[in-house]
């Protein structure tokens, strides 16, 4: 996988990606990470930009480094703002399941002013097709539309790990969440990326994000196939 200078430092593109690969279960809490020597050769960077990337992490609680052991996976669970976004998956981590994610597709769109989004966006916006697996398995069909302003060349050259640290790239914050949640059936070709049977009935979540003045910079469609695993919820305050 490559990094780009341009992109900033390259130790720190490389500690995101290791972080989202932590947060999502592709390296597990209590097993060690590729070893330096893989994570050099994976990336294309020396041996420094890795140990430094590592050192972030470390500092910041996600890896243990020692001596003649490698370096393990200490904790899976963001603390950050950025996890609000994340957190129902950081849940299924922490109970031993694997989440991977997939960009699916990535373009610009050009809205009429009869189009529910032209009230939010305007004349046009980013649209980012993903789908999330669960165990290997389709399980989360998202298509997100951002208030972006990119040109079709500038679309060809977007490449995502994490959708909010791209976000964030942009200098995009959300601040607050707002969703919405239905049973639908699933458009067709949302079946067939989670390999449903035409007309199945499915969790459908609405998404609005929104920065600190409340301004929705994100509206997003998310289809959860249940038969594979409940949307989980938890709750660390009372319930009024």
């Amino acid at each position: 996988m490559n990094v780009n200078r341009k992109k900033g430092p390259m130790y720190l593109q490389i500690k995101e990606i290791l972080k989202d690969r932590i947060l999502h279960g592709v390296y597990a809490i209590h097993t060690n990470i590729p070893s330096e020597p893989q994570l050099e050769e994976e990336f294309n960077v020396s041996k420094i930009t890795i140990r430094n990337a590592i050192k972030e992490l470390v500092q910041e609680g996600y890896l243990e480094k020692k001596s003649g052991k490698g370096t393990k996976v200490i904790a899976n669970v963001s603390t950050a703002k950025l996890s609000k976004g994340k957190r129902f998956t950081e849940l299924l981590v922490e109970e031993g399941h694997h989440i991977t994610k997939k960009v699916l597709t990535i373009k610009r769109l050009e809205l009429s002013t009869e189009s529910e989004l032209y009230s939010l966006f305007g004349e046009h916006c980013i649209q980012i097709e993903r789908l999330y697996l669960l165990d290997n398995e389709p399980y989360i069909h998202f298509t997100h539309y951002i208030l972006l302003d990119l040109t079709e060349e500038e679309v060809e050259d977007v490449r995502i790990g994490s959708l909010y640290r791209f976000l964030e790239e942009q200098n995009i914050r959300l601040e607050s969440f707002r969703d919405e949640f239905a049973v639908s059936i699933a458009p067709s070709h949302v079946s067939e990326r989670l390999h449903l049977e035409k007309d199945t009935t499915v969790l459908k979540r609405i998404r609005r994000s929104s920065d600190d003045e409340g301004n929705v910079l994100e509206y997003s469609e998310g289809y959860y196939n249940t038969g594979k695993q409940n949307y989980i919820v938890t709750y660390n305050d009372s319930i009024q």
